[in-house]
């Protein structure tokens, strides 16, 4: 243990302590003055200062060095101080402000991490590409990492990225529960869920309009005379997939078509299970006419074992894909910018790294139906 974070005997004394809040006032004591500033000949209320280190520093009765420690998660802290820091941090609001530490170290390169769910899809290359270019102007790196789907993966690779330390993160969450953050946000963490809300997690997503892009295609294919409309979708336990079987069942019930659970085929992540799932589909005694694919990969799978079928058969997929629109009857698709989707997400990131502290925010990308040949096919 190292002596210098004992209790702090050499470190932030009460003396000082009381010097500094004459000098600086703390957080509480410069939002209580209530202090009044002239714009354009006008008083209005100052803007509440953002706690300091310093702030903390007094709240907890140790030293500065013993706060930077902690928010930076270095070792040669006791728990019990620990605590009675992150507990100062969690009452006083406080939030690391990465650029002012950039300016103050002199070190101009801060970085991000990215957890994605299957470095393998083309529709996360994009995203990658687009924090990553959010990142170079602002003079950063980006750290990837794929959970594969995997729960107890992506909270690994979270953990780990936080504790090297990244200085804010975007995770599209294979989970549905991300409370082991919340520690590591009381210390100044800052985490943006991308794709997929968080679980359990009051905290900033950016996300597609899933459940009005699904309802749009199975409307489309409603309107071409269908009513045997299958639904090939991933795991029950992945959000975008519950948000996209809720369009699936609304266009439906507005239609006055009955759900079938028999139409349904969730848990196909893979393209080969795609296909095994729509093979099943199209197998049935009474088959579906036409299919709602819930992803790009799930769309292949599809389209494979339509061809096996022989059996002309529509189908709209969600997320547009590389060479959709030179297959032999092109694929209608229900599409967005997966570029605008990472840009906004890495552009809220930086905007927290910064000070921001606004309440969580929730972004919706907008999405749209674009009408090639396969989606067109009558009933």
């Amino acid at each position: 243990m190292n002596g210098s974070t004992g209790d702090d005997a050499a470190g932030f004394h009460a003396g000082e302590a009381r010097t500094a809040r004459v000098r600086r006032g703390t957080a509480s004591e410069r939002r209580k003055a209530g202090a009044a500033v002239t714009v354009a000949g006008r008083s209005s209320p100052e803007r509440p200062a953002q706690a300091t280190m310093h702030d903390v520093a007094a709240a907890a009765h140790v030293s500065l060095k013993t706060v930077s420690r902690v928010v930076n998660r270095e070792s040669g802290v006791r728990p019990e101080t620990q605590k009675r820091v992150e507990d100062a941090i969690a009452s006083l609001g406080f939030r690391r402000n990465v650029a002012a530490r950039s300016l103050r170290t002199g070190h101009r390169v801060v970085s991000i991490g990215l957890v994605v769910a299957d470095l393998v899809n083309p529709f996360y290359s994009s995203v990658a590409k687009a924090v990553e270019a959010v990142a170079i102007r602002h003079n950063a790196v980006v750290i990837i990492g794929s959970s594969g789907e995997n729960a107890t993966r992506e909270r690994e690779l979270v953990i780990n990225l936080l504790h090297r330390p990244v200085d804010g993160l975007i995770v599209v969450p294979a989970g549905g529960d991300h409370l082991y953050l919340e520690p590591e946000r009381r210390l100044g963490a800052q985490v943006v869920f991308l794709d997929r809300s968080g679980g359990n997690i009051e905290a900033d997503a950016v996300v597609l309009d899933n459940l009005g892009g699904a309802k749009r295609a199975v409307d489309h294919l409603i309107r071409r005379g269908h009513r045997r409309v299958g639904f090939v979708g991933d795991s029950a336990t992945v959000r975008t997939a519950v948000d996209r079987l809720e369009g699936y069942k609304a266009a439906l019930a507005e239609a006055g078509i009955t759900y079938d659970p028999e139409l349904v085929r969730l848990g196909s992540s893979a393209v080969e299970k795609a296909e095994t799932a729509a093979g099943q589909l199209l197998a049935l005694e009474d088959p579906a006419t036409a299919i709602f694919a819930g992803n790009n990969r799930q769309c292949v799978g599809v389209l494979r074992a339509i061809r096996a079928a022989h059996r002309p058969t529509a189908v709209v997929g969600f997320d547009d894909f590389e060479l959709a629109d030179l297959l032999p009857i092109p694929v209608s698709v229900i599409a967005y910018d997966p570029a605008e989707l990472g840009r906004a997400a890495a552009e809220l990131l930086f905007s927290r790294m910064a000070g921001d502290a606004r309440p969580p925010q929730r972004i919706v990308i907008p999405t749209r139906l674009i009408q090639r040949g396969s989606g067109e096919i009558s009933a």
